[in-house]
């Protein structure tokens, strides 16, 4: 997706810019506490304001990351990325992350940022494989991710902890 708007219902999707900043780490820090399928929690963002700044400003001059922001409004229900490597092997991977506000879940809202990535990523001549990584137990995302394509690659067992309990991650790619 270049810079173009895309409308979807009463929803625009477009690349996040600098001055998102503050209001991506505030959403951020807001839908860590809603969910436990994300790597942080409730206010553990772990990048500041500058720092997310900096990195859509980068994004900006790099062919195979982005930072797309479905807005409702002027209010941010959801965020999806691309992040790929610098390291010569590896440029035709690109890495997926997405987060729906819980408030708005259920909706259809992560499919239609799924298709912007993947759409974007098919158009920015360099990356042939998207991949992500989820827990193992989010059976809601695993079932989205299978219905645009992904196929499962392995699992990494107690990747992450909760204080509690351990929980296995599962990776997943789409070759373009």
């Amino acid at each position: 997706m270049s810079d173009q708007t895309k409308y979807v219902v009463n929803n625009v999707i477009r690349n996040a810019q600098p001055e998102d900043a503050a209001r991506i780490v505030s959403f951020y820090n807001i839908v860590g506490g809603e969910t436990d399928y994300l790597s942080f929690g409730r206010d553990e963002y772990p990048q500041s304001v500058d720092e997310v700044a900096q990195s859509i400003e980068y994004m900006k001059g790099s062919v195979g990351n982005c930072m797309l922001l479905m807005l409702e409004g002027e209010e941010i229900v959801g965020i999806g990325t691309i992040d790929s490597s610098t390291k010569h092997r590896f440029l035709h991977v690109g890495t997926l992350g997405i987060v729906i506000s819980q408030s708005r879940a259920g909706k259809g809202l992560g499919r239609v940022l799924m298709n912007a990535l993947i759409e974007w990523s098919k158009n920015n001549g360099q990356t042939e494989k998207i991949t992500l990584v989820t827990r193992a137990d989010n059976e809601r995302a695993i079932a989205l991710y299978e219905k645009l394509g992904f196929e499962r690659e392995g699992v990494f067992c107690k990747d992450t902890y909760d204080g509690e309990q351990y929980y296995d991650s599962l990776s997943m790619a789409l070759f373009l």
